[in-house]
């Protein structure tokens, strides 16, 4: 008698939104049962309430890139950190690329007052001092007023292309800090990061040799994080550095247990045996090949036609797959010989 086998057990069908706001209905219900005070019921539904509306503006802008740009709220309009700041913001805007910025004065106001109204968006934080919505978003329908950092800054890094940093205090450093730890530990996609000075200035250039002489001799980053950021002091090698990053890629995402990149062409067979001999590090089973969109991504339509490249990613060396997408984006032909 042949042994039995047990059955597989069925697969599980991908959670919808519906599912999604259901579970969000059950988790708001189980609240009465559970010993939570007023402050923090409090701070659940302003959470909620921010994230909700920050959605809904975004949505009217879906598909559009966007830039976000930190920077001092301090600079005033004769700083030539400001006047770079509003270079910027017109480069950006003339490369198709819409503006996020605080929303605030100083850097942020520059870079709106570069791209325009209409180009802009704001994502302003209510404090007692200081910050105030800029003349370029003050009735803005691109403009929301947020009470936390934290849903703020889930909107500054869930919506954007690029992130751009000029000189700034304590909040630019630690915006800076938050999307590369966010990008090198994979809790955010990859995306261009770049440290803009003045030309001939010294700020970025001096907290690059901190990063290297410290953290990089110390080993306390490893040697290609350094490449998830660029430092200039040319707005326009800020702007190409951004428009590069999507000369070849276009996007990626997750399905099942592999990585996709989907590109806005081709790349020859000779940059796809490059990557599978530069690579092999971070690449836990199989090669890197080329696909075709996977039912699961029916839910991105507008990409379905794109062509892409799968692989078994190891999802921890993501400097490294950030130098993998430069190697990408210097592909010149989309013309395979297979």
């Amino acid at each position: 008698m042949s042994e039995a086998t047990e059955p597989k057990p069925a697969k599980k069908r991908p959670q919808t939104t519906e599912d999604f706001i259901q579970e969000i209905r059950d988790l708001a219900d189980s609240l009465n049962g559970e010993n939570i005070t007023r402050g923090e019921a409090k701070m659940l539904a302003v959470a909620l309430k921010e994230l909700r509306y920050a959605f809904k503006v975004f949505a009217k802008q879906r598909g559009k890139r966007k830039v976000t740009v930190f920077g001092s709220a301090r600079t005033p309009p004769d700083d030539p950190v400001y006047k770079a700041a509003v270079e910027f913001g017109r480069l950006a805007k003339e490369s198709g690329y819409m503006v996020i910025t605080g929303a605030g004065g100083g850097i942020m106001e520059a870079a709106h007052v570069g791209a325009g109204r209409e180009f802009s968006m704001g994502l302003n934080i209510v404090l007692p001092f200081e910050q105030s919505a800029n003349p370029i978003m003050e009735g803005n329908p691109n403009l929301i007023s947020m009470r936390y950092f934290f849903t703020r800054k889930l909107m500054f890094v869930k919506e954007t292309d690029a992130v751009i940093l000029f000189p700034g205090g304590f909040g630019t450093h630690d915006e800076g800090f938050e999307v590369l730890t966010l990008v090198q530990t994979g809790k955010s996609h990859l995306f261009p990061i770049v440290m803009v000075d003045v030309p001939g200035g010294t700020y970025w250039k001096q907290w690059d040799e901190f990063i290297r002489q410290q953290l990089g001799a110390a080993k306390l980053i490893s040697p290609p994080d350094t490449c998830l950021y660029k430092i200039t002091d040319s707005v326009e090698q800020a702007i190409q550095e951004v428009r590069q990053f999507y000369h070849v890629y276009h996007s990626s995402r997750y399905v099942r247990k592999e990585l996709v990149l989907r590109l806005n062409r081709d790349i020859t067979d000779d940059t796809l045996d490059r990557l599978n001999a530069e690579f092999k590090d971070i690449i836990w089973e199989g090669d890197i090949r080329r696909a075709v969109a996977d039912p699961v991504e029916a839910n991105e339509p507008e990409l379905l036609n794109l062509p892409r490249l799968r692989f078994c990613f190891n999802r921890h060396g993501l400097s490294r797959l950030r130098q993998m997408i430069d190697v990408i984006n210097r592909d010149e032909s989309h013309i395979t010989s297979g």
